[in-house]
């Protein structure tokens, strides 16, 4: 059968890990670095005789988070040992939460081409981060750094709604929106802090059965996790076509060979035997405790869109673009206080922002300059004092080295030309040298005007003012 008989069922557990000062369960620093085994003691490190204290703020954190993605929030909760040995994790089992998460039956909103899709969150729990295991190049061993573990995390697991790569990209980056906006984690994804195990199964279009999935393991980064779902995906139903069956398993994904691997047979969840944690009492919150927490909600992507319509008249594409990440937001809204232009800074985020940042390999927190310098830039478009294609190289610019955009064109020579009398002896000169296009023109073919511009623009390093180019053109061809 072909690939398009087929349907893809994505499940994903996200792990965030959140931005409380110090860990889950003792006073140790949660902050990410420092030299090995520096951010930890005896509790982290599970020394005989002590005892977890559950941190209040990552309680008040996840139920954030909860409350932002549509949770319900459970007001009698507990912490439960997951038992698997983790390397890095000295106590050899997990304390995370079972039966009881803190938040569930939750929903975030993505935009599809087929318009607005609902992805279901089953549940959104707590739990504590491993420490990382530094394997020797020589050799040696293999080095263990405690600093992580017991960090705090939150765990929000999705429904299978999600059927694509692309859904799936739209449904993290809507996440992490949402996550940099109420300030409970910094999802630096090359940090750790923003993960994902990813669970892919394939099934016959109009099926209702679920195929059998495989799920890999700890994905830190959009890219790779959109090619492992469309390779995976498709080593899947190669297999089915062959005649094989898909194995349940945890699988390992290689970016330089862009291939899966098996890692281990995948668990189910009674083979983790999980069982209430007797060191940690039952989370007790009360109506009043989590409408508080409620109240304290900043204005989140969802509504930030909608006012970027109705107030800012934005484009459905350009609003959704600009809520997609809180720095997005920032850098339109203060760039627009300054310039008073919201359509064209939402464009040139969307576009010439955007675009730099993809052929940089950046992500939107990695911007160095401010609203500041692109109102200015968008005021420059605006007076005539600059083109269009001198402003993409100015921001170019503003991405090697942060300055005021007029000093940059300032130093660089690239005020717009608009004196009427240096263009008109470029466009007699152009006119000269192309008697080819005046004859096209003339002939009805419009794009010869273009070409003539071009070629203006061009003579004048893109300096000229294309308006008053394309006026003095039109006046000497139509003589």
């Amino acid at each position: 059968m072909a690939r398009e008989d087929y349907e893809v069922v994505i499940g994903l557990e996200v792990h965030c890990e959140l931005s409380t000062k110090t860990k889950i369960f003792c006073s140790c620093s949660a902050e990410f670095g420092g030299e090995p085994n520096t951010h930890c003691c005896p509790i982290c490190m599970a020394m005989p005789g002590t005892l977890p204290v559950l941190n209040e703020k990552v309680v008040e954190y996840a139920v954030k988070a909860g409350l932002a993605t549509n949770c319900t929030i459970e007001k009698n909760s507990k912490n439960d040992r997951k038992n698997y040995f983790y390397p890095d994790l000295p106590k050899s089992y997990q304390i995370s939460q079972f039966d009881k998460p803190l938040c569930y039956d939750g929903y975030v909103n993505i935009e599809t081409e087929d318009g607005e899709k609902r992805i279901r969150i089953e549940r959104i729990h707590i739990e504590e981060d491993a420490g990382k295991l530094n394997h020797d190049e020589y050799g040696r061993g293999t080095f263990v750094d405690l600093n992580r573990a017991g960090v705090p995390l939150i765990e929000i697991v999705s429904k299978p709604d999600l059927r694509s790569a692309e859904e799936v990209e739209k449904y993290l980056r809507k996440l992490k929106s949402i996550f940099e906006d109420i300030e409970v984690s910094d999802c630096k994804m090359e940090q750790g802090s923003l993960r994902a195990d990813v669970n892919v199964s394939v099934r016959k279009k109009g099926s209702k059965e679920f195929g059998t999935r495989t799920e890999t393991k700890n994905m830190n980064s959009f890219r790779s996790i959109v090619r492992e779902i469309e390779y995976e995906a498709e080593r899947q139903i190669e297999e089915l076509e062959a005649g094989n069956t898909i194995t349940q398993e945890t699988l390992r994904w290689d970016d330089i060979s862009g291939r899966t691997f098996t890692m281990r047979d995948k668990e189910d969840a009674e083979d983790y035997r999980y069982f209430p944690e007797p060191d940690l009492v039952s989370i007790q919150v009360s109506d009043e405790y989590i409408e508080n927490i409620r109240k304290s909600l900043p204005e989140l992507p969802e509504s930030r869109k909608k006012r970027y319509l109705s107030e800012y008249k934005l484009t459905e594409k350009a609003a959704n673009f600009v809520v997609s990440s809180k720095y997005y937001s920032n850098l339109f809204e203060e760039a627009t206080k300054i310039c008073n232009n919201p359509k064209t800074v939402g464009n040139m985020i969307m576009s010439d922002v955007a675009r730099i940042l993809n052929e940089r390999e950046e992500e939107p927190e990695d911007l160095k300059f401010t609203g500041k310098e692109l109102g200015e830039l968008v005021i420059l478009i605006d007076k005539g004092t600059i083109s269009s294609a001198i402003a993409k190289k100015v921001l170019q610019e503003l991405f090697n080295e942060v300055k005021m955009p007029s000093e940059i064109i300032e130093e660089k020579g690239w005020v717009q030309i608009s004196d009427e009398g240096a263009i008109k002896e470029v466009v007699v000169k152009i006119l000269e040298n192309n008697p080819q296009s005046i004859a096209d023109y003339k002939a009805g073919k419009d794009k010869a005007l273009g070409f003539l511009v071009g070629q203006a623009m061009k003579e004048t390093k893109g300096k000229a003012n294309p308006q008053l180019l394309n006026k003095l053109f039109l006046e000497e061809l139509n003589k």
